[in-house]
């Protein structure tokens, strides 16, 4: 056997293993499902573990953006001559540090108990101004909610009240720094309260006592025992279902705290996050594929469906309280859970609300790009607004009910350059380990073609030796065919070229 056949049959031999082999991989999925496998055991959040780790101290940047609504003609508005008129002034940034407490593993390390207290920086560089400086002139929220809490009372108490506190200089609208609002100030309305009854408190503010303290105490679920629960809060303040809403449904407890979720996301999925400032979960769809700092991701944003009355989204007729008591598309009353305070919450500038909400108030520029809620995995970007319902009474020539805008926060946090770096290593091992059965029968078809062109080269080189030729080498001129064909054959006349021909020579 000939180099060039040995070379044929070696280049065969081995195509016909890697082909093999590389489809019979790719048919068990072996690589992808043992990858799978692994990353499934790595991202719990077991003891020592880096994920725990990462977990405990994130190491993405968290930045709360506060942007006010300042009431330019208050004056116009409670005599009934116009429509509310707001400009929105902000942002105000503060770097948010959220590391967790008093972890502490339970039920066989499947479960993790953790607080999650948190402290707020105020950061001038990315702030358009000084909170302490800057004022804004906003609805008096404690003023409202005194008059709530009066509502069923007869007008002419309520009246009176509103009288008295006129006469000591509280108004429907306050005039406070951003400082003040955000963080608390001495109300003197409240101190007056307080006299009377000292379990109410005497100061407001819209973040009051939250800079330094926690949500509530969480059992999360590691993930050991499920890939899919890693994450997922369990209790929260020892309960596993709320009571505040009308439904059970409305009142479970789904999801996580929208700091993690587990791997391999499919975007046919819903993911759930508890948002204990809505008093509720909230669900989330896909929406496009993103790519962010070189890694690709999937964006979920909420459906319009989470904040849509009953008659669109009947599973949203338990956040209805009293039962039946809605307000329209895109808002939703979360005063059940803060103590009685006429709180709405919704989207910046009413996104996806009600245009009557929309149309009610001079500012509102609702927009996809600005004020969509969304989260970008692994990047993350949530956004919501804490709007007012409230009511007016004795300042206005008639009863007027309306969502008055108060903020609205961005919370963003993305992720840093060496975690980006790092994640962009990991998933390229990741995809050159899945697709390793695809390059093992890559190099197949490239020897299988490399063994189609030896095999076409070695047939044409025989049939170019099949193919006797002959050269007539006298130098004789040729006579008539009578003398060639008298003329005796002569050896050196032929040269025969096969090796048959040579041996008639």
């Amino acid at each position: 056997m000939t180099r060039r056949s040995c070379a044929i049959y070696a280049t065969g031999i081995v195509c016909a293993h890697l082909l093999i082999l590389g489809i019979a991989l790719l048919v068990a999925q072996v690589f992808q499902t043992m990858i799978q496998e692994r990353i499934k055991k790595e991202i719990t959040l077991a003891e020592n573990s880096r994920v725990l780790e990462g977990w405990i101290n994130p190491p993405p940047p968290v930045y709360m953006q506060y942007f006010f609504f300042n009431v330019t003609n208050s004056d116009e508005f409670l005599a009934g001559k116009e429509k509310p008129k707001v400009t929105q002034i902000g942002p105000y940034t503060y770097r948010e540090y959220r590391p967790r407490e008093n972890v502490t593993f339970l039920e066989n390390g499947t479960k993790i108990f953790a607080t999650n207290p948190k402290s707020f920086v105020f950061l001038r560089n990315m702030s358009s101004g000084d909170p302490a400086v800057d004022r804004v002139i906003t609805v008096n929220i404690p003023f409202i909610a005194v008059m709530n809490e009066l509502n069923s009372y007869s007008f002419f108490l309520r009246s009176a009240v509103s009288m008295w506190m006129g006469s000591m200089g509280i108004e429907v609208f306050m005039n406070r720094t951003v400082h003040e609002v955000l963080w608390g100030f001495k109300d003197p309305l409240l101190s007056k309260l307080h006299a009377m009854r000292p379990e109410v408190d005497e100061h407001f503010g819209l973040m009051y006592n939250k800079n330094g303290t926690h949500e509530g105490e969480f059992v999360f679920h590691t993930g050991e025992k499920n890939y899919m629960d890693y994450g997922k809060i369990d209790t929260w303040n020892g309960i596993s279902q709320m009571n505040w809403w009308s439904s059970n449904q409305s009142n479970m407890i789904n999801g996580t705290d929208g700091s993690v979720f587990h791997t391999f996301l499919s975007r046919k999925e819903l993911l759930y996050i508890f948002a204990a400032d809505l008093c509720r979960s909230i669900h989330l769809a896909y929406v496009a594929d993103k790519e962010v700092k070189g890694i690709p991701a999937f964006r979920f944003a909420p459906p319009s469906d989470v904040l849509a009355p009953p008659d669109e989204n009947p599973s949203n007729a338990g956040f209805c309280v009293p039962a039946g008591d809605c307000l329209g598309k895109g808002v939703l009353k979360v005063s059940v859970c803060r103590q009685g305070a006429p709180i709405v919450v919704s989207f910046p500038h009413f996104y996806q609300a009600d245009k009557r909400y929309i149309n009610a108030i001079d500012g509102m520029n609702p927009n996809e790009e600005e004020h969509e809620t969304y989260l970008d995995i692994n990047p993350v970007s949530r956004r919501f607004v804490i709007l007012l319902l409230f009511f007016l009474f004795s300042k206005t020539k008639f009863l007027n009910e309306t969502i008055f805008p108060i903020m609205y926060v961005n919370e963003t946090a993305t992720i840093d350059d060496e975690s980006a770096a790092q994640m962009r290593m990991l998933l390229l091992i990741v995809t050159v380990m899945s697709n390793f059965p695809v390059i093992i029968v890559g190099l197949g078809v490239i020897l299988l073609v490399v063994l189609i062109f030896l095999v076409c080269r070695n047939r044409q080189r025989k049939t170019t030796k099949d193919e006797t030729a002959y050269t007539q080498v006298s130098n004789q001129a040729e006579d008539s065919p009578e003398n060639r064909t008298n003329q005796p054959l002569r050896n050196g006349s032929y040269i025969a070229m096969s090796p048959v021909e040579a041996q008639k020579c």
